[in-house]
């Protein structure tokens, strides 16, 4: 759930549209039990934003301190894992 405190706070505002895209998508991988180990294949958002904007999304998101990367992976083997770290990473999923 986007709560609307977020939504108008000048954090949010100064993301851009694409890594809005991935966060509300990262978010949405929250189970209540894999904080550390959300996911989100390129695969996922085909359709929605071209590979290279996917990427420039994730490293916004890392450079302004929204999320943090908790595993490597890979083009083939696995799957990137991140962590929420953004001051609005505690909200309930």
């Amino acid at each position: 759930m986007v709560q609307k405190a977020m939504l108008r706070s000048p954090e949010w505002k100064a993301l851009s549209n694409s890594e809005r895209v991935v966060w509300i998508h990262l978010k949405a991988d929250f189970r209540g039990h894999n904080a550390d180990k959300l996911c989100l294949s390129y695969i996922t958002l085909k359709g929605i934003m071209a590979p290279a904007t996917i990427s420039k999304a994730f490293k916004g998101l890392e450079t302004k301190g929204w999320i943090e990367k908790t595993k490597h992976g890979g083009l083939y083997r696995y799957s990137c894992e991140y962590r929420l770290t953004g001051p609005f990473s505690k909200l309930p999923g």
